[in-house]
């Protein structure tokens, strides 16, 4: 525990911590986080109690100048996606998609040991990944790529994202091995995880379109949880692929039981209006998925400290991922 309490640790684009909490779950200790929305730095002070810097990180010379101070040996965070997002227009040139190159030329520069980046699962197919991809191998990191099923990690929600880790001076995908091998063998429903908290059988999530289903059971993971929650408009069609077609026995989940299934704590403090509330709730990193991987990773450093660590011969399983 105490070696994870020396990996001082850094969060960009915090939101409304996500990443922070689960890293801090896992022993780890986040010294300071940057976010430059209002709404998510409102949320986050009540809720953390170290240093959070309102700053533009796609000002990197500025962003590297606040934060050396910090002698941060990691860096966690998740570039804001919508750049990249199914859900979005998938232009990664509309300029959100240059902060996931921000994010790598500051973990150039201030060159923690280790760094944790969270993205859409469209990620690897952007041209601004493989340009951060080339930072990270100059500046000297071995690098492990994996698409994870929130589902199979903790959480009761069907939500994949990408994580790319980084070691300075590790080997590629040092944290295969760790990652791949501790994934449940079945998804979390929403049952699983709340038992009787949330006291309806069914709930409405409101689609992109009504070409896709909108009502789901709680024997099942949720959807993807988004950064809008709407009622059940008076004309809504169904779908055929709706767990039930009576939607008196239907109703959406409230602002707490979405924050829950992104997994905070009952808790965690919301502040802010409804809408923003809302919009961080959606944007988040799942806290036990931050809490899966911070936990891989702490395993990772005890079996190096002791000269056992465990890293695939042959990383087959991202190999073309790695090559990028």
């Amino acid at each position: 525990m105490n070696m994870r309490k020396n990996n001082k640790t850094i969060d960009l684009f915090a939101g409304c911590g996500g990443l922070t909490l689960g890293f801090q779950n896992a022993g780890f200790q986040v010294i300071a986080a940057v976010d430059n929305w209002g709404p998510a730095l409102e949320v986050y002070r009540a809720n953390f109690n170290h240093d959070i810097h309102d700053l533009d990180l796609s000002d990197v010379d500025n962003s590297v100048k606040e934060l050396k101070k910090y002698g941060a040996e990691m860096i966690v965070g998740g570039p804001p996606c919508q750049d990249f997002s199914q859900a979005g227009k998938r232009n990664e040139n509309l300029g959100r998609g240059n902060l996931t190159i921000s994010f790598a030329e500051i973990v150039e520069k201030l060159r923690p040991k280790f760094f944790v980046m969270e993205n859409v699962d469209q990620l690897t197919k952007t041209a601004k990944f493989k340009e951060a991809r080339k930072i990270f191998n100059v500046a000297g990191y071995g690098v492990t790529i994996r698409l994870l099923d929130a589902s199979l990690c903790g959480v009761p929600q069907k939500r994949k994202r990408y994580f790319v880790v980084g070691e300075l001076g590790g080997a590629d995908d040092f944290l295969g091995f760790y990652l791949d091998t501790s994934l449940s063998e079945k998804p979390m429903t929403v049952r699983e995880y709340f038992g009787d908290e949330i006291e309806t059988e069914f709930y409405y999530r409101h689609p992109w379109s009504y070409r896709r289903r909108a009502v789901y059971s709680i024997d099942e993971p949720s959807a993807t949880i988004r950064g809008v929650n709407r009622p059940i408009p008076a004309g809504y069609p169904g779908h055929h692929l709706d767990t039930t077609k009576d939607l008196t026995k239907v109703r959406p989940l409230t602002t707490v039981e979405r924050a829950r299934v992104q997994t905070f704590p009952k808790n965690f403090k919301w502040v802010g209006t409804k809408t923003d509330v809302e919009q961080l709730i959606g944007n988040a990193v799942p806290v036990k998925l931050a809490e899966f991987v911070a936990c891989r990773l702490a395993e990772y450093l005890e079996d190096k400290k002791s000269g056992n660590e465990k890293i695939y011969a042959k990383p087959a399983v991202q190999e073309q991922l790695l090559k990028i």
